[in-house]
C-alpha cells in the first residue's frame, strides 16, 4: 500500500505488527508471512557494561571476518599492483607502530596525573596528621576523593557509559565475531582516559590495567576508520582497512599495547591476546603485535628516564607498575612445594569465590542501575564514601610497631607520600603497618606489600584486616559507573593471604614472605581469571626474577585446575551477564552426537531473492526481515551436460549491507536482465561496499523506480564457505569459529531430481539476527527470550534454533 504522494514509497502496517504483545509471543513464527519478521527480539540488548544495563541498549550483529568474493572484490584482487600491495604490508606497520606509540604516550600521562593528583592529596592529609589534625585530614581526603569519583561518574553516566568498567569482556567478543556498539569511539576514549585518572586518584579499589586495554583497542580502531565517526579523513591509502578483518588485527595490537602499557610487560602483552582475548591468530599477527608492544616498551622506558631527575613533579620512581624483587636470591628445597602447592589450592578456591560472589553483587547493581542516571551516581558516590572511610580510618586501629635500629631514619618512619613505614599516629622511632598499606596508592600498596627482606614489617592482624578490607572492597567496587580493572584489586588480595602464608611458615621455609606475595598474587589471579602463560610471563617481567619461574608455573597450573572445578572465568561470567554472545574454543559434548543435516529438518523454506530482482520484492524483504544475508538463486538453469532437466542454481550469498548500497545509488535496469561486468564498475567498487551505515527506511524510492529490476550476480559471494550435512555440529563450531564466518551453507549428501531435502542452511555467528540456524550455548551465549526462532529443540539442556531452505535440486556454483 502507498501513500498519495509518487514520490515516496511507505511500507503499510501489517495486522500482524498491530497485533497486541500477549498475541505477539503465542504467534507461530513460522506460519507468518513475509511482513512479518522471522526473527523477534526485544531491541534491548545491552552492550553496555553491567553497571550501565537498564541504560542505554542497542541492537548487537555479527562481523563480517569472511572476505566477500564477489566479481567486483575479485577484479579489484586482479588488477593490484605491486605498488599498491607494498601501500597495503607499508601500512599495516606505520599502524602498529602509531597504536603502540599512542598507546604508550597515553599511558604515560595517565601514570603521571594518577601519581601527582594522588600524591598532593596524600601530602596534604600528611600535612595535617602530623600537626594531629585528624579531622580535617579525613574531611581533605574524603572530599578530594568524593569529588574525583564524582568527575568520573558524570562523564560515564551523561556522555559514555561504555566506558565504564574494564572493556575487556566487550573487547573478547568483538575478536570473537560481534560487534559491540559505541566501544571504540572518540568519546569513549576520552571519558575512559579522564575517568580512569579521577576513579584511580580517588583511591577506590580499581587499576587502569583493564582500561590500558580498552584505551588501546579504541586508539587502533579510531585509526584504521582514519578518526570518528563524523570527522573521517578519507585518505586513499585507509581504503585498505575498511573492513571487519584489518581492524579486527588492528585491536589485537591494541589489546596487545594496553597491558605492556600497564605492566611494562611486552612479552605478556602478546601473550595476553593470544591466550585471553583473540580468537582469531595467525603468525604475521604475532609479529605486528610484538612491534606494537615493543614501541611501547620503549615509549615507557624513555619517560621514565626523562622523569626520574624531576622533571615530572612527584611521578618518579613510582607510576608504572614495576615491582622488581630481583635483589633477592630466590632458594627453595623440596619442601617447599607444601606451601606453594597450598598457596595455589587456596588461590583457585578464593578466585571461585570471588567469581561467585563479584556475579551476585553485580547483579544487585544491575537491579539499582535500571532505575536511571542518579541512582548509578548515587552507588558510585557511595561506594566512593564507604573506601575512603575504611582506608583513613582503619589504621587508626592497629598499634604503633618500633621501627628496625638497623634502619636510618630517614627510611623509619618515612612520612611522605610513599615509603614502607608509614609514621601516621604514631610518635618519632615507630610506624603504622596498616598506614603503610591504605594511607597510599594502590600501585605504592603493592610495592610495600611485595617488600622483600623485611620479615618482621607487618603485623598479622594488620594484614588480616588488610585482606578482608580489599576482598569487601574488590567486590562492591568493580561494577560503578566509573572505568575500573580487576588486576590490581585481584593483585592486593592475593598478595595479603601470600605474605600471610610466608609469615605462618616462618623459618620452616627458604622463601622470602615478599615473595610468597608474589605468588600469591599470581594464584588468586588465575584462580578468577583462569590464565596461566600470559600471567606467568607478566609476573616475571614484573618482578624482574627469573628463578621465580618453576614455581610461579607450579602455583598458576595448580590455582587454574582447582578454579575450573567450580565456575567460569570472571571474563566468561561478565559476557554472560552483558548478554554478549561468545562462541567458546571446545564445543560441548552433544553436539558430536548432532549432525548440521539433523538441524536443517527443522525448519520450513527462508526468504531468497532472485538473480535479477525486482527492487519492489528487494525493499520488502529488507524492511520485513532483520537477516544480514540473503541468498541468490537462478530458477531453470541449464545444467551441466548429463542432466536432462533443468536446475535451481545458488550463485551465491548477497548482505544487506550490499543492497542497501545498491539502492542508495539507484542502480536499476528497465527491464529484466543481466549486466556485462563494466557496467558495475563504472557505478561501483569494492571501497563503496565496505561501507556498512544505514537502514532501508532512509532510502528514497519512488513508485516507479519500485518496479525496476536489479542484478544481485555482481555483488554476491560466490564462494561462501560449505560443508556437507553429515557433519557434526561440533567440528561446524569448530570451523565457524577459527575461520571467523559469518554464515556457513549446508549442502545435501544426495541430491536428485523430485527428493525433497533440506539442502541449504546458514547460520549466523553467534549472534541472533541470523539467516539460518543459531548454535545457542546458554553458558557462553545468550539471548533473549524473544530472540530465536521458534520451534525450539532442546538437547541436553542446550537450546538451538534454525531455518533452512528446501529444492528439488540445487547446483552451488
Amino acid at each position: 500500500m502507498m501513500e498519495e504522494d509518487p514520490n515516496r514509497v511507505v511500507e503499510e502496517s501489517s495486522p500482524n505488527s498491530m497485533a497486541g504483545e500477549a498475541d505477539e509471543e503465542e504467534r507461530d513464527p513460522e506460519s507468518n508471512s513475509l511482513n512479518q519478521p522471522l526473527l523477534k527480539r526485544h531491541g534491548t540488548l545491552s552492550s553496555n557494561p553491567l553497571a550501565m544495563v537498564g541504560a542505554k541498549v542497542a541492537h548487537i550483529e555479527s562481523l563480517d571476518y569472511e572476505i566477500n568474493e564477489n566479481d567486483l572484490f575479485k577484479h579489484d584482487w586482479r588488477s593490484r599492483s605491486k605498488v599498491q600491495v607494498l601501500q597495503y604490508i607499508f601500512l599495516k606497520w606505520t599502524l602498529a607502530f602509531l597504536v603502540g606509540l599512542l598507546t604508550g604516550i597515553i599511558a604515560t600521562l595517565i601514570n603521571l596525573a594518577v601519581e601527582n593528583i594522588a600524591g598532593y592529596k596524600l601530602l596534604a592529609v600528611v600535612h595535617f596528621i602530623e600537626k594531629e589534625r585528624y579531622f580535617t585530614g579525613f574531611f581533605i581526603f574524603t572530599g578530594t576523593n568524593f569529588i574525583l569519583t564524582l568527575s568520573a561518574a558524570v562523564l560515564c553516566v551523561c556522555f559514555a557509559p561504555t566506558a565504564a568498567g574494564p572493556g575487556i569482556p566487550e573487547i573478547k567478543a568483538y575478536l570473537n565475531g560481534v560487534d559491540t556498539p559505541n566501544m571504540y569511539g572518540a568519546s569513549t576514549l576520552i571519558v575512559k582516559i579522564v575517568g580512569s585518572i579521577g576513579a584511580v586518584s580517588a583511591g577506590l579499589d580499581l587499576g587502569k590495567e583493564g582500561p590500558l586495554v580498552h584505551i588501546g583497542c579504541c586508539i587502533a580502531s579510531l585509526l584504521g576508520q582514519g578518526g570518528p565517526d563524523n570527522y573521517r579523513l578519507r585518505w586513499r591509502w585507509l581504503r585498505y582497512f575498511n573492513n571487519d578483518r584489518d581492524r579486527r588485527d588492528l585491536i589485537t595490537c591494541g589489546a596487545s599495547s594496553g597491558v605492556c602499557a600497564a605492566f611494562r610487560a611486552p612479552v605478556g602483552g602478546v601473550l595476553f591476546s593470544l591466550e585471553e582475548v583473540a580468537t582469531w591468530w595467525r603468525s604475521a599477527l604475532l609479529w605486528r603485535t610484538f612491534f606494537s608492544t615493543a614501541i611501547v616498551a620503549l615509549v615507557l622506558r624513555a619517560f621514565i628516564e626523562y622523569c626520574s631527575s624531576g622533571n615530572c613533579g612527584l611521578f618518579g620512581q613510582g607510576g608504572l607498575i614495576m615491582f622488581d624483587v630481583s635483589n633477592v636470591t630466590v632458594r627453595y628445597h623440596v619442601m617447599d612445594i607444601i606451601p606453594v602447592t597450598v598457596i595455589g589450592i587456596i588461590g583457585g578456591v578464593l578466585g571461585s569465590l570471588y567469581n561467585y560472589f563479584l556475579h551476585k553483587v553485580l547483579r544487585l547493581y544491575s537491579m539499582i542501575n535500571q532505575k536511571g542516571k542518579i541512582h548509578k551516581l548515587l552507588l558510585s558516590l557511595t561506594v566512593s564514601l564507604f573506601t575512603s572511610i575504611c582506608l583513613y580510618g582503619l589504621p587508626f586501629l592497629a598499634k604503633c610497631m618500633k621501627c628496625d635500629p638497623t634502619l636510618t631514619d630517614s627510611v623509619c618512619p618515612s612520612t611522605g607520600r610513599s615509603g614502607n613505614f608509614k609514621q601516621f599516629n604514631c610518635p618519632d622511632g615507630y610506624y603504622n603497618d596498616l598506614a603503610t598499606l591504605l594511607l597510599t596508592t594502590n600501585d605504592d600498596a603493592v610495592r610495600n606489600i611485595f617488600s622483600t627482606n623485611t620479615p618482621s614489617e607487618y603485623h598479622t592482624t594488620s594484614l588480616l584486616i588488610f585482606f578482608v578490607l580489599y576482598c569487601i572492597l574488590g567486590l562492591f567496587t568493580f561494577g560503578i559507573a566509573v572505568p575500573s580493572g580487576l588486576f590490581l584489586p585481584i593483585i592486593l588480595m592475593g598478595s595479603a593471604y601470600g605474605r600471610l602464608l610466608g609469615m605462618a611458615m616462618g623459618s620452616y621455609t627458604n622463601i622470602d614472605e615478599g615473595l610468597y606475595a608474589v605468588l600469591g598474587a599470581a594464584s588468586l589471579m588465575s584462580g578468577s581469571m583462569r590464565m596461566t602463560v600470559s600471567l606467568c610471563v607478566i609476573f616475571l617481567e614484573l618482578t624482574n626474577n627469573l628463578l621465580l619461574l618453576p614455581i610461579t608455573m607450579i602455583v598458576l597450573l595448580i590455582s587454574k585446575t582447582v578454579g575450573d572445578g567450580f565456575n567460569p572465568s570472571i571474563y566468561e561470567i561478565i559476557l554472560e551477564l552483558k548478554g554478549l554472545p561468545f562462541l567458546d574454543a571446545n564445543p560441548e559434548p552433544w553436539m558430536r552426537n548432532l549432525t548440521v543435516g539433523e538441524l536443517a529438518d527443522a525448519k520450513p523454506a527462508l526468504v531468497t531473492l532472485c538473480g535479477v530482482e525486482k527492487l519492489s520484492r528487494i525493499v520488502e524483504v529488507l524492511k520485513n526481515t532483520t537477516h544480514n544475508g540473503f541468498l541468490v538463486v537462478d530458477e531453470g538453469v541449464v545444467p551441466p551436460a548429463g542432466l536432462a532437466t533443468r536446475a535451481t542454481e545458488l550463485h551465491g550469498m548477497i548482505l544487506r549491507a550490499h543492497l542497501l548500497q545498491v539502492i542508495k545509488k539507484k542502480w536499476f535496469l528497465p527491464e529484466r536482465r543481466r549486466t556485462e561486468d563494466w557496467e558495475v564498475r563504472e557505478m561501483f567498487s569494492w571501497i563503496d561496499l565496505a561501507e556498512r551505515e544505514g537502514k532501508i527506511e532512509e532510502v528514497a524510492v519512488t513508485r516507479d523506480e519500485m518496479e525496476m529490476y536489479v542484478d544481485l550476480h555482481p555483488f554476491s559471494n560466490t564462494t561462501p564457505y560449505t560443508v556437507v550435512e553429515s557433519m557434526s555440529v561440533a567440528k561446524a563450531m569448530v570451523l565457524f569459529r577459527q575461520v571467523g564466518l559469518r554464515h556457513m551453507l549446508i549442502v545435501p549428501k544426495y541430491q536428485a531430481a523430485g527428493v525433497s531435502h533440506p539442502c541449504l542452511l546458514i547460520p549466523l555467528s553467534p549472534c541472533a539476527d541470523t539467516l539460518g540456524a543459531v548454535i545457542s550455548q546458554p553458558r557462553r551465549a545468550f539471548f533473549p527470550s524473544s530472540a530465536v526462532f521458534s520451534p525450539r529443540i532442546r538437547h541436553n539442556h542446550q537450546e538451538i534454533s534454525m531455518s533452512v531452505v528446501k529444492s528439488e535440486t540445487l547446483k552451488l556454483v
